[in-house]
Parts: structure tokens; sequence; C-alpha cells
């Protein structure tokens, strides 16, 4: 009976300490996983843009344009204008909200570096105020922290240096990172808003946003010099 205790107490001695280290290797993956994720989401499943910045591209050395884009504009305006393209990089839009405070500038071009200034257009998709689908996104822990609250009806408004354009929101969306078809191309003059679900071990594979319905534009009537009245 001695030998069989002295057994058992050798067993224990040996295996405690290799219980101790599984538990430790366990809770350091587990703390390891939410700062992984946070970097996967600005090296790689950020938002779809087919022209994001990677290094060694020939786009490395990105310039970023700050713009002043008025949210007051008071001149006269028509249905119909111009569209003034952006370069890459280049903040060409303000987006508001009234589901929720919301005042993020929204850059030309999605990266690392511009996801941290605001929200980002995809360049593939289409300006504000075109027949097409705009696309833009934000981290859902800065910008898009409560894109959550929108609901059908809210209105969204983009402000531009060449118009205003207002979106109503018409339905909302959840779908994998890998799948596109919110984001592909459509017909319709919509708004599409969409970031990461929220996670609590980081970031998901899982998108969230809305649709919204173009349903109101205003082009600034603009001088012979390019100026607006």
């Amino acid at each position: 009976m001695k030998n069989v205790k002295e057994k058992n107490n050798a067993l224990l001695l040996v295996l405690t300490p290799v219980i101790i280290l599984l538990l430790c290797v366990g809770i350091l993956i587990v703390a390891l996983i939410k700062p992984y994720n946070k970097m996967s989401v600005y090296l790689n499943l950020a938002f779809m843009d087919e022209f994001k910045t990677n290094p060694g591209d020939e786009t490395n050395g990105l310039v970023i344009v700050d713009g002043n884009i008025k949210t007051d504009y008071s001149g006269e305006t028509q249905t119909e204008g111009e569209l003034i393209i952006p370069s890459f990089g280049e903040q060409y839009a303000v987006l508001q909200s009234s589901g929720f405070e919301l005042s993020v500038p929204v850059y030309w071009g999605s990266t690392s570096e511009l996801l941290e200034r605001g929200a980002c257009q995809a360049t593939y998709s289409k300006l504000a105020g075109a027949a097409g689908n705009t696309v833009i996104s934000a981290h859902e822990d800065t910008f898009f922290a409560d894109l959550d609250v929108l609901k059908e009806g809210d209105t969204v408004t983009l402000y531009t240096n060449y118009g205003e354009f207002v979106y109503t929101v018409s339905s909302l969306i959840s779908f994998n990172k890998n799948d596109n078809r919110y984001v592909n191309p459509t017909n319709d003059e919509c708004l599409t808003l969409y970031t990461c679900k929220k996670d609590i071990l980081g970031s998901s594979d899982e998108r969230i946003g809305v649709i919204c319905k173009l349903t109101e534009k205003k082009f600034y009537v603009m001088t012979e010099e390019g100026t607006e009245n």
C-alpha cells in the first residue's frame, strides 16, 4: 500500500507542472487572439478595395489629403451636375446620419492609414450622386461603432465638394466577408455602408450594414472659374 501511495504522489508531482503549463499556454493563446485579429483587420480583411496599398506597391508613399467639405452650403443647386473624381487618399465627402450622432470624413480608397482617419469608399464603387452602388466602410470600434443603430427610414447624407446627396435606409444587411453580393456594382442609385460585426474575441468574418436608396440630390452650381456660387 505504501508503494502505491508513493507512485501516486510521484505521478502527481510529474502531472502538476504539465497541467499548469497547458493552462498557461491556453490563457496566452486566448490573450493573443484579439491583437492578432486587430492586425488582420488592418492588413487584410479590411474592406475589399481592389486598389488597396500594400508593401512594394507602386502606390507606396500614400499622399493623404484632408478636404474642406462644406455641410452648410446655402448657394444655388440643381438636380443634375458634374461629378468631381477625387485622387486616391483624398477626402471627398463627409457622411452624416439622422439615425445617430455621426459626422465622419470619407476618403477615396481603402488603406490602414485612411481607416484610421475616417470611413473609406471602395474605388471600384460609384461616386455619390452617380447611378450605381456607392460602397463605404469603416472600423466597427471607431467611426462605425454605432452603425447597427440605423434602422429603415433613417437618412444618411453625403456632402461632397460638388453636391449633397440624401439616402434613406431601405434594408439592414448581414453577410460573410467573402460574400460580395452587397458590394458589387448595381444599376440602382444606392449607398451601402458596412463594418465588421462586433466580436469580443476580435475581428469577425461577418459584416453588418445597411443599404440606402438615393432620395434627394443637389449638385452645386459652379461658376465659370469652377467655384461654387
